[in-house]
C-alpha cells in the first residue's frame, strides 16, 4: 500500500500522495500517478491501492465531468455505485495475477470546490471485499492513511510538514511490510476556489 493525506479546510483543499509504484506480475518498481486532477471542475481524485483500478474510475469520473449538469455532489454519489459495480471483475483479475486476497484494497478521494456547498468538500471511498458496499465517508478534517505514525501530530498545511509527515508514513509502511511497499517522491495538489496547483515536494 501506499500514502494518502488529506487535508482539508473551508477554503483550501491538499491532497498528498507518494510516486511508488509495483508491477504486481513482474514486482519491477516505477514512478505512478496516484492523483489526477478535473480541472474545468477544481476537483482532484487520489488514491491508495490498486492504480489500474483507480484509472479506470478517474476514466469514468472525467466522462462524467463533460455532462452539462455535471456537479461533484451527483459524481460523489455515483462513485460508491460505480466502485461495487467494477469490484467483481477487477478482484478475479487481482486473484488471477497472484495478488493476495489480504492485499486487495482500494482507497479513494474526490475532493475539490463545491459552488453548492460554497466551499472545499472531500469524500473519502473505500473497498476491499465484493460482499460489502464500498464505504463512503465525508471529510471534515482530513484523512491521513496510514493514520498510525501521525498519531499525536498536528494536522499543517506547510508544505515542510506534509513532506515530514509523508516521509514518517513511508518508513513506518515499509517496516511493517518487511519491504518497500511507500516511497518515491510525494505529490501534493492544492487546491482553492482560484485553481490548483501540484507540487514535488522530494523525495520519501
Amino acid at each position: 500500500m501506499s500514502i494518502l493525506n488529506v487535508l482539508l479546510s473551508p477554503d483550501q483543499l491538499l491532497v498528498a500522495v507518494d510516486t511508488l509504484a509495483e508491477d504486481s506480475r513482474t514486482g519491477a518498481k516505477s514512478a505512478g500517478a496516484k492523483l489526477l486532477l478535473i480541472p474545468q471542475h477544481n476537483l482532484v481524485l487520489a488514491s491508495r491501492g490498486s492504480a489500474q483500478f483507480f484509472l479506470r474510475i478517474y476514466e469514468l469520473a472525467l466522462l462524467a465531468s463533460f455532462r452539462a449538469d455535471f456537479t461533484m455532489e451527483q459524481l460523489g454519489r455515483e462513485l460508491g455505485l460505480v466502485i461495487d459495480q467494477l469490484w467483481p471483475a477487477y478482484e478475479k483479475a487481482a486473484l488471477e495475477a497472484g495478488i493476495a486476497p489480504s492485499a486487495i484494497g482500494t482507497e479513494l478521494v474526490l475532493g475539490g470546490w463545491s459552488p453548492r456547498a460554497n466551499r472545499m468538500v472531500a469524500t473519502a471511498y473505500a473497498k476491499s471485499v465484493s460482499e460489502a458496499p464500498a464505504r463512503v465517508q465525508p471529510l471534515v478534517g482530513g484523512l491521513a492513511s496510514p493514520g498510525e505514525p501521525l498519531r499525536g501530530r498536528p494536522d499543517s498545511f506547510a508544505l515542510e510538514e506534509v513532506l515530514a509527515a509523508g516521509r514518517a508514513q513511508a518508513a513506518w509502511l515499509n517496516n511493517a511490510c518487511g519491504k518497500q511497499v511507500a516511497g518515491g517522491r510525494l505529490l501534493a495538489a492544492q487546491l482553492r476556489i482560484s485553481g490548483s496547483v501540484i507540487s514535488d515536494l522530494g523525495a520519501i
